[in-house]
């Protein structure tokens, strides 16, 4: 585990490598949820694994309102970690452990009572209406667990101690594999739910999570003690959190609106379609997750590096981190492409039209892999750097500028049909990747962030 002042000296790919490597398995573990999830709902068949997709868009969305406040977190912890200043490392956690507490509480709340209306938006369709509604009701009780756990992660990957959060996901994604198909299908005593009894798993298992983070941070002995004392609302304090946090999650919010309104876009087509956009979307969600695990090791180093004023280092971060993104993902949008119908079987094995038609969106999409990856790991640069509004101008532009309006006009104008949905994805991968790239080399990030 890469520790205290070796982020801010010594090579960089060992430090890049040392925080990245668990942070992707951690994250390589938490979308197993998902696939596992859609694994035992395959067996249902298309129609629930349609409604739990319709859900995930949404879900996403109301969970990405308080995640841009847990990496605040992260950038304010690193950089106060980068100047040794363990006082402060202690005080912003705790701040944001309660912060980030009352978000979710409000957050569950409007999950809940929203949930009919939020279906009904995204055009689902009477068969798949009451499965849709009743996993995000039962999904919106977990957030603040959820949330509780996610804080716990951020702030522990921002002084560099990654691998005891990896410890618990894997824990509990074990747990999560027996519970699954005990509440989907019932055994003996216990009913089976169907789709909710996958929500009721997940619940169980974030629940076991949060409680495991909680009681390190209070404990104190893994590099960052929470503090009852410390957790007295400090209004000025929590202006700061909101600045970095608020561009991050409106970030993560635009993202998930686009997701949804791609949604609504496939939902003019029949359930086949969503169906097979469920699946390619989970695959994509895979392979998302090194891209933010790198992501996230440059935001933790970059951001130490600021805090002890090694700008230099921090750029050289940001430079091998794309470096490595695009040659990792372009070699996993490879493999890929080539097992592209076998991995669509895996979750519909019986559907062969839903298999055929979501291994072509994922043999569209998969060449473009590694330039997500650079745009990901240079928005890590871009946030650790406490410029967090980057981040999110380039999701705005990219996702709602191009992409939904180039899905829209392929879909509505030309003979592609719902294939112009998929082929939107490589097109906006690239020009984000470019605008990316521009604006890292320009280098006024270096100047412009936030620092503490």
């Amino acid at each position: 585990m890469t520790k205290g002042n070796k982020l801010t000296e010594g090579r960089i790919l060992n430090a890049l490598l040392g925080l990245a490597f668990p942070i992707i398995m951690a994250n390589v573990l938490q979308t197993m949820y998902q696939l596992i999830d859609t694994f035992w709902l395959g067996r249902l068949g298309a129609n629930a694994v349609a409604s739990v997709s319709l859900s995930f868009p949404i879900l996403f969305l109301v969970l990405s309102l308080g995640g841009g406040l847990t990496l605040a977190g992260t950038v304010l912890v690193s950089q106060h970690k980068g100047a040794g200043d363990q006082k402060m490392v202690n005080y912003a956690a705790s701040q944001t452990v309660m912060v980030v507490f009352v978000v979710s509480i409000f957050l569950a709340a409007v999950g809940y009572f929203s949930a009919s209306p939020l279906m009904q938006l995204v055009g689902a369709a009477p068969e798949i209406l009451n499965d849709s509604v009743t996993y995000f009701k039962v999904s919106s009780w977990g957030f603040i667990f959820l949330f509780m756990f996610f804080v716990y992660q951020s702030l522990m990957r921002g002084i560099g101690n990654v691998l005891i959060p990896m410890y618990i996901v894997f824990g509990t994604v074990l747990l999560n594999l027996i519970l699954d198909p005990l509440f989907i299908f019932g055994y003996g005593s216990i009913p089976g739910y169907g789709v909710a009894g996958a929500a009721i798993a997940s619940i169980i298992t974030q629940g076991v999570s949060a409680v495991a983070g909680m009681l390190i941070l209070f404990k104190g002995k893994r590099g960052i003690k929470v503090r009852f004392s410390y957790m007295k609302l400090d209004w000025e304090w929590i202006k700061n959190l909101f600045v970095l946090g608020i561009p991050s999650s409106l970030d993560q919010s635009s993202r998930a609106m686009a997701m949804t309104a791609m949604i609504m876009l496939v939902t003019a087509f029949n359930s086949e379609i969503v169906a097979a956009y469920g699946i390619g979307a989970r695959i994509l969600s895979l392979v998302i997750v090194p891209a933010l695990g790198l992501s996230i090791a440059t935001t933790s180093l970059v951001g130490q590096n600021i805090g002890a004023g090694r700008i230099d280092r921090a750029e050289k971060v940001g430079e091998l981190s794309a470096l490595i993104a695009a040659i990792g993902l372009t070699f996993l949008g490879m493999l890929l492409f080539i097992f592209a119908e076998p991995l669509t079987r895996f979750f519909v094995p019986d559907d062969e039209n839903v298999i055929k038609i979501g291994a072509k969106f994922i043999q569209i999409m998969a060449p473009s892999f590694g330039l997500l990856g650079v745009q990901q790991v240079l928005n890590g640069v871009f946030n650790g750097a406490g410029l967090t509004t980057a981040s999110m101008l380039l999701s705005v532009c990219v996702l709602w500028v191009i992409r939904f309006p180039l899905a829209f006009i392929l879909t509505h104008k030309t003979s592609l049909s719902y294939e112009g949905i998929w082929w939107a994805f490589p097109v906006s991968n690239a020009l984000a990747a470019l605008i990316a790239f521009v604006y890292f080399k320009r280098g006024t990030w270096k100047y412009k962030g936030v620092q503490v």
